[in-house]
C-alpha cells in the first residue's frame, strides 16, 4: 500500500510573483524503490514584463525580447519531461541521470545543488550521471545556447520534491507522528522525540507499485539554504590532481589509439593511398583504412599512429574552398549584404561595417571518440551534447537499426558549441566498421585548426539616425558565411531537416531573431540575417551571432552618444529599454569608477549586452600606449593589453555564485580573445593555424590584471537564465569601444590584429601533424 501524500506547505504571506508558490504536478513511477518524475507539459511560466525605462523614442521589442531561445527549447522539452527520473536508491543516496552534456560548464555539480534543496541534502550525498542517447526523449537531450538550467530547474525540482514528500508521508507512518512535526536533513528524517530514520529505510516504503500523478508544491525561494550558496565544482580536485577521466582515459576493451591523416585543404578527400604495405607494415600499426574524411591508422599508440599517418603517401582532391582566401570569403559575404531600409541624411546619420574573420572553436580537449562496430551493433563514447541526433545519424552511416546504436555520453574537455556536432563520433563508427575492430579516435591539434569547427567570417553593418536628442531608428544587418545549427534541436527531425535544401538557413534565421535583441530605446530598430553558403565547417561557437553583433552595436552606441555630445555610459543608462536592465549598466559605472582620469593612449570601455533572460555589462580598461602594444614575446601576439574589466551580471535567479563567477571569467577571456588576437587566416584553400601555439587565444600577458565580477543575487527574476555565453558579448563590445577611445580610431575588422604581420613560421600541411618539439628545456630558460 502507498505511503499516504505529505500535505502541502502553506502558501507563503509575501505577495511577491513566484514561480515556486505555483502547484506543479509530479509523477511516482512504479518501481521496487522510489523513484520519481515531472510532468511540465500542461504548466507555463510567463513572468511580468518590467516597465520600460522612459528615454527617447521607445522602441518596440525585437522578437527575442519577447520569446527567446530559452523559451523555444524548454517548450520543445516540456512533453518529456516525465521521462527525467529522480531515484532515491537503498543506500541513501539519491541518483539522478542528466539528459544533458557537461564540458565543464559545471552543470554536474548544479544540478546537485538544485536536487540537494528540495530535498534538504548535502549535494555531495545526489550523484548526478549523464544519460546515454534516449530517442524518446525527442528534443528534451540537447545541450547549447545556455539552456540547460533554464529548461531543467523545474521539473528537476517537481521531482526531488515529490521524493521529499513520500520520503516524509513514508517515515509518518512508520513512526505514528504528524507529518508536519517531522524534519529532513542530510538524509536523515527526525521525528518529534529524536528518533531518526534514514532515506534508506524508506525508500521501499515510499515507491509506489503503480504510476500514481501527485500534485507537489515546491520550496519557497526565502528557505533555499543550498541554491545561492558558492560551491566549487564536484570534479575539482580530480581535475587539478590529474585523476579526473576523459574520453581518451577510459579503456574500453580492444579499443586501441586511432588517429586520421587528413588532406591538405579544407575538407579535402582522398583519391588513393600510394605506400599502404609500407604503412602497414609499420611497428604498432594494426589497421590502415580509407574513410570518407581521410585514411585513419590504427595502432598500439597514438604516438605510433601519428608516426604512420605523417608517413602516408595519399593522393587528394582539392578541397571544398580551392584557392580561396580572407578576402576572396569576405568579398563573397558582402555581395551576399541586406540593404539598409532607411536612407542616409545628411547632419543625421551614424554608421559602420565591421568585418570578422574566421575564429576557431578548438576545445582544450580535442575532438574525440571510441566506437566498437560489430555484428550488426554499435557502441560508441563520447561527450557529444546532441547525442539523439548522433545516433540516428550513426545508424543510417552505418545501414543498422537505431536501436542498434547505443551513444554513451561522457564529460567533456570544453566545447563551446563544437560539441553540438558529433563528427568524430560518425568517424570512429565508420572506423571501426571499416577494420572490424574497436577504436579510440583523437584529432590532433592540426586537425582542429585547419580541418574542424569555426566561427564563421561575417560583417555587421549598423546604420542609425539621430534627431536631437533622440534616436529615430537604429537598422542591424549582419551577413556571415553559412553558420551550421545542425543538428537543430538535437533529434533526427530537425536535423534531417537542417540539411534540405535551405534548411539550415531557415533554422539559422529562427536562432537569429531568437537571439538578438536591442537593449536600447533607438525608434525603430531591426535586425537581420543573410547567410552566404561557402561550404566552411562553421558552428555555433559561443554565443553564434552575438559577439559579432553586440561588437558592432556598442561601438555604434558610442557613435550615436558621440554625435548627440553624450557620455557613452550616460546615453545607455539613459536610453536602456527596462529599469532591471539599467541598474546593471549603473552599478558597472559605479564598480569601475566610470569617468575617471588616465593616461594618454589608455581609456575605458562600456558595454551591455541582453540574452539568456539575463543582462550584463562590461566595464573595460586597455593600455594602447606604444611601449605596452609593442613588447616582445616569443611567436607571441602582444600588442593592446586590457589591463582591468569590471562585468556586472544578473542573470535571475542563481544556483551557484562560484560557478557563475567562473563562467564569467572564462567568457571575458574569449571576449578578449576574439577581440584583439584570436583568428584563423584562411590562405588558397586551407587555414594556416595548426596548434594553439600558433592560434592566439588570450595569453598570461593579455590577461587583465585585475577582474571585478559582480553578480547580482536579488535579481528580481524567479528563475534562472542562461550563463554558459553571457560572459562573451559585453566583453567583445567593450574591449572595441575601450579600443576606439584609446587610439582615436573606430576599429573596422576582429580580430583587431589579424592584418599584423604573423609571428611564427607556419607548418606545411604535409606531413598533416606538425612534429612535436624537442627543444622544451631551451624555451623554458
Amino acid at each position: 500500500m502507498p505511503a499516504p501524500r505529505a500535505p502541502e506547505r502553506p502558501a507563503p504571506d509575501s505577495g511577491r510573483s513566484n514561480v515556486s508558490r505555483r502547484r506543479f504536478l509530479g509523477y511516482l513511477v512504479a518501481a521496487p524503490t522510489l523513484v520519481v518524475a515531472a510532468e511540465m507539459g500542461r504548466q507555463a511560466w510567463f513572468p511580468g514584463t518590467p516597465q520600460a525605462n522612459a528615454a527617447a523614442i521607445p522602441s518596440a521589442p525585437l522578437p527575442a525580447e519577447v520569446y527567446d531561445l530559452l523559451d523555444v527549447i524548454r517548450d520543445t522539452a516540456r512533453p518529456t519531461a516525465n521521462l527525467i527520473r529522480v531515484e532515491v536508491r537503498r543506500d541513501g543516496t539519491v541518483s539522478f541521470a542528466l539528459p544533458r552534456s557537461d564540458n565543464g560548464q559545471g552543470i554536474i555539480t548544479s544540478t546537485q545543488m538544485i536536487i540537494a534543496e528540495e530535498m534538504n541534502l548535502d549535494p555531495d550525498q545526489v550523484e548526478v550521471t549523464l544519460a546515454d542517447a534516449r530517442p524518446e526523449l525527442v528534443f528534451n537531450q540537447l545541450t547549447g545556447g545556455s539552456t540547460t538550467t533554464f529548461s531543467t530547474y523545474t521539473p528537476i525540482r517537481v521531482a526531488a520534491a515529490l521524493a521529499q514528500g513520500r520520503l516524509l508521508a513514508a517515515a509518518a507512518n512508520e513512526l505514528r507522528q504528524d507529518v508536519n512535526v517531522l524534519r529532513s536533513r542530510q538524509g536523515l528524517i527526525t521525528g518529534l522525540n529524536g528518533e531518526e530514520l534514514p532515506f534508506g529505510e524508506l525508500t521501499e516504503l515510499a515507491s509506489s507499485s503503480v504510476n500514481e500523478a501527485v500534485d507537489v508544491v515546491l520550496k519557497d525561494r526565502e528557505e533555499f539554504t543550498v541554491i545561492g550558496t558558492p560551491r566549487t565544482k564536484s570534479d575539482a580536485r580530480a581535475m587539478v590532481t590529474g585523476q579526473k577521466k576523459f574520453l581518451t582515459d577510459l579503456q574500453i576493451p580492444d579499443a586501441l589509439p586511432t588517429v586520421i591523416c587528413r588532406g591538405p585543404n579544407l575538407n579535402s578527400a582522398p583519391l588513393g593511398v600510394n605506400n599502404l604495405a609500407e604503412v602497414r607494415a609499420m611497428p604498432g600499426v594494426t589497421d590502415v583504412e580509407q574513410v570518407p574524411t581521410g585514411v585513419a591508422v590504427r595502432a598500439q599508440t597514438f604516438g605510433q599512429a601519428v608516426d604512420a599517418v605523417n608517413a602516408l603517401d595519399v593522393s587528394w582532391d582539392g578541397g571544398t574552398v580551392p584557392g580561396e582566401n580572407d578576402e576572396s570569403v569576405l568579398a563573397a559575404v558582402r555581395r551576399g549584404e541586406l540593404p539598409l531600409a532607411v536612407p542616409q541624411v545628411p547632419g543625421e546619420t551614424v554608421e559602420g561595417e565591421f568585418a570578422f574573420y574566421f575564429r576557431s572553436n578548438s576545445a582544450l580537449e580535442t575532438n574525440c571518440a571510441i566506437a566498437d562496430v560489430r555484428n550488426g551493433r554499435a557502441e560508441i563514447w563520447g561527450p557529444v551534447k546532441s547525442p539523439i541526433a548522433a545516433q540516428a545519424e550513426i545508424a543510417k552511416d552505418l545501414g543498422i537499426p537505431q536501436n542498434a546504436v547505443t551513444v554513451h555520453v561522457t564529460e567533456g574537455g570544453g566545447s563551446f558549441g563544437r560539441r553540438l556536432f558529433y563528427d568524430a563520433l560518425q568517424e570512429s563508427a565508420q572506423v571501426s566498421q571499416a577494420m572490424g575492430k574497436p577504436v579510440k579516435l583523437m584529432w590532433t591539434r592540426a586537425d582542429d585548426s585547419r580541418q574542424g569547427r569555426v566561427h564563421p567570417l561575417a560583417t555587421t553593418r549598423v546604420r542609425a539616425q539621430v534627431s536631437g536628442e533622440s534616436v529615430t531608428s537604429f537598422e542591424i544587418r549582419h551577413t556571415s558565411v553559412a553558420t551550421e545549427i545542425n543538428p537543430g534541436l538535437s533529434e533526427a527531425i530537425s536535423a534531417a531537416a537542417n540539411k534540405a535544401p535551405l534548411g539550415n538557413l531557415t533554422i539559422s534565421q529562427s536562432i537569429y531573431a531568437t537571439t538578438q535583441a536591442n537593449p536600447y530605446n533607438v525608434g525603430v530598430a531591426t535586425s537581420l540575417l543573410n547567410e552566404v553558403d561557402m561550404r566552411f565547417n562553421t558552428c555555433s561557437m559561443r554565443n553564434i551571432y552575438s559577439p559579432d553583433t553586440a561588437t558592432a552595436r556598442e561601438l555604434m552606441i558610442d557613435q550615436v552618444a558621440a554625435q548627440m555630445g553624450r557620455d557613452p555610459y550616460e546615453f545607455r543608462s539613459g536610453f536602456t529599454k527596462l529599469t532591471r536592465w539599467k541598474n546593471v549598466v549603473d552599478r558597472a559605472a559605479r564598480e569601475a569608477d566610470w569617468g575617471k582620469s588616465m593616461p594618454e593612449g589608455t581609456a575605458q570601455g562600456i558595454a551591455m549586452h541582453v540574452e539568456y533572460k539575463g543582462v550584463s555589462c562590461a566595464v573595460v580598461e586597455i593600455d594602447c600606449r606604444p611601449e605596452t602594444v609593442n613588447r616582445q614575446i616569443r611567436e607571441a601576439r602582444t600588442g593592446p593589453r586590457v589591463t582591468k574589466v569590471t562585468f556586472v551580471v544578473d542573470v535571475g535567479l542563481v544556483i551557484n555564485p562560484r560557478g557563475l563567477e567562473a563562467q564569467m571569467m572564462g567568457g571575458i577571456n574569449d571576449g578578449i580573445a576574439m577581440t584583439l588576437t584570436s583568428g584563423l587566416h584562411l590562405d588558397d584553400g586551407h587555414f594556416i593555424e595548426a596548434s594553439w601555439d600558433n592560434y592566439f587565444y588570450t595569453r598570461q600577458w593579455n590577461t587583465p590584471p585585475e577582474m571585478n565580477i559582480v553578480i547580482i543575487e536579488d535579481s528580481e527574476a524567479p528563475e534562472p537564465g542562461g550563463a554558459g555565453e553571457m560572459g562573451v558579448p559585453a566583453t567583445c563590445g567593450a574591449v572595441a569601444c575601450a579600443y576606439a577611445r584609446a587610439t582615436g580610431t573606430v576599429p573596422e575588422y576582429f580580430p583587431i590584429m589579424h592584418k599584423d604581420p604573423l609571428p611564427f613560421e607556419p607548418y606545411p600541411t604535409v606531413p598533416p601533424v606538425p612534429p612535436a618539439p624537442t627543444n622544451g628545456l631551451d624555451l623554458a630558460r
